[in-house]
């Protein structure tokens, strides 16, 4: 019996790629997008996504199934529940100065300034942020589709190590409050940029005090992603 040789490594990514393109498209020809949910367009968008991404990593067919699932826990959901809590912290940051918003991929995101979070140079939670940050955690205990990304910043002014380990402490403190009213540390992931991502001059004390600021991330999967 004469047999076929063992197709490439780059033929594989292709024949991967023309596998889940063609699902896909056969898929998509029963779907009616416009119908569908945000969650369910997500959900699809996602699979499709990460199904070519898989492949392209995994350099197999078996690399586009795995991203496949990645795909689909790719992207976040703006559910009810989501919306009702953006809400909800809109009324409870009323006047502090923290900004509320919907991101691009539906997440919801406490910007925090300075003069909210932190004192300069350190790192222990101002009173006036608790009540934000016990708003915030209502609830999640019983969330466990939610993911919270807790990201530390700082101005300029001093050097950089300093800064990168102070914008560190500053989301491991807020994660540390968060924990302690019942946030499942394992929901959150913590990361410092010191000065790195300005979002405006650090030359004048108003830019400064802008740079200087906690980024509080909270995205919810789908139940179905989430399995």
């Amino acid at each position: 019996m004469n047999t076929l040789p063992a197709p490439r490594a780059g033929s594989r990514v292709l024949l991967a790629t023309a596998i889940v393109v063609g699902l896909g498209a056969a898929g998509c020809a029963n779907m009616d997008m416009g119908a569908m949910t945000p969650t369910q367009r997500n959900a699809a968008i996602g699979a499709g996504i990460g199904a070519l991404g898989g492949a392209a990593i995994g350099r197999d067919v078996k690399g586009a199934a795995i991203g496949a699932g990645v795909g689909a826990l790719g992207g976040y959901v703006w559910s009810q529940q989501m919306e009702q809590r953006r809400r909800t912290m809109e009324r409870a940051t009323v006047g502090t100065g923290v900004q509320v918003s919907q991101t691009a991929d539906n997440q919801l995101k406490l910007d925090i300034p300075s003069d909210v979070s932190f004192d300069t140079g350190r790192a222990d939670i101002r009173p006036n942020l608790r009540p934000i940050l016990d708003q915030f955690a209502a609830g999640l205990a019983n969330q466990p589709n939610t993911e919270v990304r807790i990201i530390g910043h700082t101005d300029s002014t001093g050097p950089d190590d300093l800064n990168e380990r102070l914008s560190l402490q500053r989301a491991q403190s807020t994660r540390d409050y968060l924990s302690a009213r019942g946030v499942d540390p394992r929901q959150v992931v913590i990361a410092g940029r010191g000065e790195r991502e300005p979002i405006a001059d650090n030359t004048t004390d108003a830019g400064r005090a802008k740079n200087r600021r906690v980024e509080i991330y909270l995205g919810e999967r789908s139940s179905v992603a989430a399995r």
